[in-house]
């Protein structure tokens, strides 16, 4: 679900997830064989995947599976940053400082009324099957998600206040906007091959992982994939900033985080990014460890739990079974005011992650929003129990805290199977909402997308990764991400609809100035705050690590102390540099490489540039 991990992903960025709508996760190919036929036009005859026989080959275990390789479906973390690696994005972030520069156009303008935006794409960009990129590319992707709702799933939102797109050129793109919008520097949506994708018969089916090569862009071609196994890329040797220093770039998905740290150990892997982060504990064994770097640094992800506020679609039915009790208020502030979050942080992360306050984390310091002290849901267990009292659900002679239909109350919380984070939390729940009268039970799944797309929860953990442009995050809590009806998939991270934030959604939108839409942004913050169906516990660290006897340096984002794995844009993989290599890493112009202790302090970037802007993805977390 969300992890876009989301994404950013839970999520990227994206992302999260990340437009986010959540597929059923890619099972296995038996599941898909039907989807075999529409896979061919995109791709080349199959080609059989082989390490390159001389080559270097940089593994990356990861602790996620993909949820689609169609760019139009994807939401988890793992599954977009791979589309960053494919495909072009009209515009990138500099990983030094995240502000907006070129990608697959090279300059933008707009004009007066800011309604018309012209775009310059570059000549020098050609896909993996030798034909140009052009305009008419992008062009055909924005207007198949403006008309195609299953081509809307993940990215949607970028496009719902578009109303005409247009390739005058083949260097020249066009888009005509109803209202102004925000984010016209940050439109972080892979383009696509029009020449193959207009081929594909129902895009809200297909997953682009039948046939290979898949015909790109990117710094990196796909060559193969495994469902939860693993997704294997070659480098583009023609890629226009130049081509990535590894030959071969695999991410190899392992169920269990200790067995992928055990395999970076033995040199089996060079890169660990855990789910999405290490342990404190393997961490720790790790930082001594020879020929092993460990990257602590602030991370982009928020780590929450979320209530289940009443699954509903935009047809007004209703679904899903969550505990009615958590549609009060009350409640859901009574169940965050006994979660003690400086524990979460010294117990849980120990000390790897600053304790959750606003939607936004701190490294993002223009968005930054913290609750005020008479607004702050802080730790104090007696006033959560006086809260549910009042609410009307008082404990029984045995101290069970009772529904109103007499029953004891027992709340089902959804928790990722890969996450440990997840599993130690949710016993510290038990323990702080068994005080006060109420039961918890752990579900604790590999696939937790079903059930909550099906709003069959009553809590679930929830993160993502926040992009610098904030935009995504904040529209996945509107109605307008609500599935059509309840057998649909929308972009909503949770079912929150409130027509307050929807209003200052649109507001925040439509504002061009930076620091009036920061205010915007921060009364959205506010107002998700005092609703209580989101509880920010932990802003955590990117704790990742990597074998320094296979990769000699890579690029962390933001370069003073930024993360590796999932970062907005491809710089980490395409800066990589093997170990054998006397290559240098630079980049013509862009920053350098950064390789540093753990970092134990946060450090806040700079957002002020206002067109430095999003995701998921997130995302996860689609980021």
């Amino acid at each position: 679900m969300s992890t876009p991990i989301h994404g950013s992903g839970f999520m990227s960025s994206r992302r999260g997830r990340p437009r986010i709508a959540r597929l059923v996760a890619v099972a296995g190919a038996a599941a898909l064989t039907s989807l075999a036929g529409l896979a061919t036009p995109l791709n080349p005859a199959p080609q059989q995947a082989s390490a390159a026989d001389d080559g270097k080959v940089l593994t990356v275990a990861v602790a996620q599976s993909v949820d689609s390789l169609s760019p139009f479906l994807a939401s988890r973390l793992l599954s977009t940053s791979i589309h960053r690696l494919m495909y072009e994005y009209l515009t990138n972030y500099d990983p030094t400082n995240a502000r907006t520069i070129p990608g697959l156009a090279t300059k933008w303008e707009s004009s007066s009324d800011k309604l018309t935006w012209t775009y310059t794409i570059r000549s020098n960009s050609t896909w993996s099957d030798g034909q140009q990129t052009t305009a008419e590319d992008a062009a055909w992707t924005f207007n198949t998600m403006m008309t195609d709702e299953g081509a809307a799933t993940a990215n949607g939102s970028f496009v719902a206040n578009f109303e005409k797109v247009t390739a005058p050129s083949p260097t020249q793109l066009v888009i005509k906007l109803k209202k102004p919008q925000a984010t016209m520097t940050a439109l972080d949506v892979p383009i696509v091959p029009k020449h193959r994708w207009e081929k594909v018969g129902d895009l809200s089916k297909f997953n682009n992982d039948k046939s290979f090569p898949v015909v790109g862009n990117g710094p990196f071609i796909l060559t193969d994939y495994k469902p939860d196994g693993y997704v294997r890329l070659k480098a583009n040797k023609s890629f226009w900033r130049g081509a990535p220093k590894f030959d071969e770039l695999l991410f190899r998905y392992y169920k269990d985080q200790d067995a992928a740290v055990a395999a970076l150990r033995k040199g089996e892997v060079s890169f660990v990014a855990g789910s999405p982060s290490l342990t404190p504990a393997q961490a720790a064994s790790l930082k001594n460890a020879k020929n092993i770097h460990v990257n602590d640094a602030p991370g982009r992800r928020f780590y929450a739990l979320a209530t289940n506020p009443g699954a509903k679609a935009k047809n007004g039915q209703k679904f899903g079974d969550g505990d009615p009790s958590l549609l009060d208020e009350r409640v859901r502030h009574a169940l965050f005011m006994a979660v003690d979050r400086k524990a979460v942080i010294d117990k849980v992360f120990q000390g790897h992650a600053v304790e959750g306050q606003g939607y936004i984390p701190p490294r993002f310091s223009q968005y930054f929003w913290k609750p005020s002290p008479s607004q702050e849901l802080a730790y104090d267990p007696a006033r959560a129990a006086q809260l549910l009292d009042q609410a009307g659900y008082r404990k029984n002679s045995s101290g069970k805290r009772l529904g109103k239909d007499g029953k004891p109350i027992t709340y089902r919380v959804l928790c990722h199977a890969t996450d440990p984070n997840d599993k130690a939390v949710g016993q510290y729940l038990t323990e702080w909402w068994g005080k006060l009268g109420i039961g918890v039970t752990l579900d604790c799944l590999d696939n937790v997308t079903d059930p909550w797309l099906a709003g069959n929860y009553d809590l679930a953990f929830d993160g993502w990764s926040v992009n610098p442009d904030p935009d995504f995050v904040l529209s996945i809590h509107t109605c307008a991400a609500l599935p059509a009806t309840p057998k649909d998939t929308g972009a909503t991270d949770n079912f929150i609809c409130d027509k307050r934030y929807d209003s200052l959604y649109a507001r925040q939108l439509a504002e061009y100035d930076p620091a009036a839409r920061a205010t915007i942004v921060k009364q959205m913050e506010s107002r998700l705050y005092d609703l209580g169906y989101m509880n920010v516990m932990a802003y955590p660290n990117a704790v990742e690590a990597y074998r320094t006897d296979q990769i000699k340096s890579i690029r962390t984002m933001p370069s003073a102390a930024g993360n590796i794995y999932g970062q907005d844009g491809y710089w980490s993989w395409w800066s990589a540099v093997p170990a054998a290599s006397n290559g240098s890493s630079d980049d013509s112009g862009s920053t350098g490489i950064v390789i540093g202790g753990i970092v134990a302090a946060v450090i806040v970037v700079g957002a002020g540039v206002f067109f430095a802007m999003r995701r998921r993805a997130t995302a996860e977390d689609r980021e």
